[in-house]
């Protein structure tokens, strides 16, 4: 359900070298721990002083997660521009679209979650929170990526009609201005742990991976491509090329596509185990969606040699669990 290029939204810069009209706005808790992981290390073929988890899950706001630090940019932007109403797209349990709801209920703006699907007999998970928040919702019904977006300039439009100055912000909070939260992440990660060899960080919408691309440089950073939009490479290299020091080619990106199973919003046997993993070796839960595939991949990346015993390792914890009790078939994978 995921824009098939990335598009221009609310405060995104034309020229993102230049310094931006605006402050990022101050939603999360920084800096985010970087924790050892030495059971979950050695679990893996490591050794045990080998992996650390960077914690942005515990951010802060409304259950946390990666999706403040891009929200305190992409906010400021449509703040900049008079906005009073946020509306934003997702799937029905969209961690981006849970904290958009938070930031707007925290800057008291009105917000609006156009969603994929139709609603459910009960909510739960991210759903059950978006409304705790006070977001409404919209029903896009059975739509494709184009679909769900149509709907949301309509959506936009009628409020604008109605009198409310909306903005979008991006599937994900991906956008270039988006990226620019985690390339913050990046030089934080980087004074936390100088000598990182390895950033391991699950790949959804781009923007994430790309603000980490543009810190600490494609050949640090591999990317676990989870599905959630069609030429996701592309999309981080457009987001990191507008941020980064110096030339980056779409070949220089290490990403990862043997984790996408079945597709997005689908857990894989192998998602499954690596949950099951962190959760007995180190007491962490990752979510089923986006780390448990990063750590899969990392998993594999370990197990195809490149990744290996030795080299500093950080698995980036990008949140999520309030969605993991919105997905009915995860107990019985994990039973």
């Amino acid at each position: 359900m995921e824009p098939r290029t990335p598009r221009a939204t609310a405060g995104d810069p034309a020229h993102p070298h230049h310094e931006l009209p605006f402050s990022r706005l101050r939603l999360g808790t920084w800096p985010t721990p970087l924790e050892p992981a030495p059971r979950l290390a050695q679990a893996l073929g490591l050794r045990a002083d080998d992996l650390w988890i960077k914690r942005d899950d515990l951010t802060g706001l409304a259950g946390g997660g990666n999706k403040i630090r891009k929200l305190e940019w992409t906010v400021a932007g449509a703040l900049a521009e008079g906005a009073d109403t946020l509306v934003t797209t997702g799937a029905a349990q969209s961690n981006h679209a849970r904290l958009t709801a938070a930031a707007g209920a925290r800057l008291g703006l009105d917000v609006v979650l156009v969603l994929a699907g139709d609603p459910p007999a009960t909510a739960s998970g991210n759903l059950l929170l978006d409304s705790l928040l006070g977001a409404r919702p919209v029903w896009a019904g059975d739509v494709d990526a184009d679909g769900l977006h149509a709907l949301a300039d309509e959506t936009v439009a009628e409020l604008r009609g109605a009198g409310a100055t909306p903005a979008l912000i991006p599937f994900g909070g991906s956008s270039t201005l988006g990226a620019r939260g985690y390339l913050e992440a990046g030089r934080e990660l980087l004074e936390q742990s100088p000598g990182v060899r390895h950033i391991v960080v699950a790949l959804g919408s781009g923007g994430t991976m790309a603000g980490l691309v543009a810190a600490a440089g494609a050949r640090r950073v591999l990317g676990v491509d989870t599905g959630a939009r069609p030429e996701a490479q592309q999309a981080v290299h457009a987001y990191a090329s507008a941020l980064a020091e110096g030339p980056l080619a779409v070949g220089d990106l290490r990403v990862r596509t043997d984790q996408i199973g079945a597709g997005y919003g689908t857990l894989t046997p192998q998602t499954a185990d690596a949950l099951s993993l962190a959760a007995r070796c180190e007491g962490v839960v990752l979510d089923s969606v986006y780390t448990g595939r990063a750590l899969a991949g990392l998993r594999a990346a370990v197990r195809d040699g490149e990744i290996r015993p030795g080299e500093t390792t950080v698995l980036v914890h990008t949140g999520g669990l309030p969605g993991f009790f919105g997905h009915s078939k995860v107990p019985a994978m994990l039973g």
